[in-house]
């Protein structure tokens, strides 16, 4: 993320930089607490301006990223909201654009030209209420009757499900994965927000109970969209991890910066050896998780077979050496650490949240698992 950008690259980072700087400085995130949609409508409008909501959608669609590799250069973008700890729809809403860009973008063009001008929020209703360990399992049903679809099911989770115009629901049909697209408005929907220890991201449960929906709310095909759904948790984990290791790199800058600057018994923090040990740790784990997160958005970029491992490899380092970074910086900082007026816990919360959402450490080491032990058979049958 910090080397080999285009020129074009440069400037969509210092762009993003100093617009978040400018309009969710961490005063106004404070101030952010206790409204109930997290963000100003008029910030996401003038993102999405910006091509934050674009970089996923096809050209022929309206969309476009600057370098042509449109997840990179949202990896990007989702690096620079960590390090402000930035509000905003940006995961949901482009794992939704880049789904009914990749399914049928002319059938969805009305839709999609919302979403991409920020006019509209989009939403994915993926995570379901159940028992730990249950990365991928989903018991919403779809079943389609006189030519409508009918979806019943709980979601949890769901970022800015309250904010959102359309959802993007996963279901199952029989054995196999279906996803409708479904306007909140829509009969059945009961959106019930959820408390966070984000200051400024907002979650929701969706219960849909015998939700009505036109043939033409299906997205991919009915049954098969197992892969689909695969890939957009993959690109949903690589913005995720982007934006976990931005929040991460400041924290650490800032921590860096306190220890050199504070002086204790005549000398600056820094100089002591016991912290100099830890901060070197810092370092370590924050120079890995930075690897592994660009291989992870390289990966899926390019279709890499091995895409799936490497995000999740990637999920599980952070989701756990994050929060144990961040918790170190905040002993570091020692009592002004713990203040809500010092901005290291924006981070620390960001963080904590991220390595809980879209699967634990423990649950992407079980996936990496069960996908090396594919790979495994695979290559026995075709010896």
């Amino acid at each position: 993320m910090k080397v080999g950008l285009s020129a074009d690259q440069e400037l969509l980072v210092g762009t993003t930089r100093k617009y978040l700087q400018d309009s969710v400085p961490s005063d106004v995130l404070r101030g952010l607490r206790n409204r109930p949609e997290g963000y100003e409508s008029d910030y996401w409008t003038t993102g999405a301006e910006l091509g934050w909501a674009a970089l996923l959608v096809a050209e022929e669609h309206g969309g476009g990223s600057v370098s042509g590799e449109g997840l990179r250069d949202l990896a990007l973008v989702a690096y620079e909201f960590g390090r402000q700890a930035s509000p905003g729809p940006l995961l949901g809403t482009n794992i939704v654009a880049g789904a009914l860009s990749r399914a049928d973008g002319a059938a969805f063009e009305s839709e999609l030209e919302q979403l991409v001008s920020g006019t509209a929020v989009g939403a994915w209703a993926y995570a379901e209420p159940v028992p730990h360990g249950g990365l991928g399992e989903v018991a919403a049903s779809a079943v389609e009757s006189d030519g409508q679809w009918v979806l019943s099911g709980d979601k949890v989770a769901v970022e800015h499900a309250a904010q959102a115009t359309y959802l993007l629901v996963t279901a199952r049909t029989g054995d196999g994965l279906t996803q409708l697209l479904v306007p909140t408005d829509t009969p059945g929907v009961t959106i019930t927000p959820q408390r966070t220890i984000d200051v400024s991201r907002r979650y929701a449960r969706v219960a849909l109970r015998d939700v009505r929906l036109p043939a033409t709310a299906l997205v991919g095909v009915a049954g098969a969209a197992a892969a689909d759904v695969e890939l957009q948790l993959q690109a949903a984990l690589v913005i995720q991890t982007a934006e976990m290791v931005g929040a991460m790199d400041r924290a650490f800058e800032l921590t860096l910066g306190w220890l050199t600057d504070r002086y204790s018994f005549g000398r600056p923090l820094a100089s002591y050896q016991a912290l100099k040990h830890r901060v070197a740790d810092q370092k370590l784990w924050l120079e890995t998780s930075h690897a592994l997160a660009d291989a992870a958005a390289v990966a899926v970029q390019s279709g890499d077979p091995r895409a799936g491992e490497l995000v999740s490899v990637a999920k599980s380092y952070l989701a756990e050496y994050g929060p144990e970074l961040l918790q170190d910086c905040v002993q570091l900082h020692g009592g002004i650490g713990v203040t809500y007026e010092h901005d290291l816990h924006l981070y620390l919360r960001r963080v904590v949240i991220g390595s809980a959402l879209l699967g634990t450490a423990r649950e992407h080491r079980l996936r990496i698992t069960t996908l090396l032990e594919a790979r495994k058979g695979a290559r026995k049958v075709e010896a």
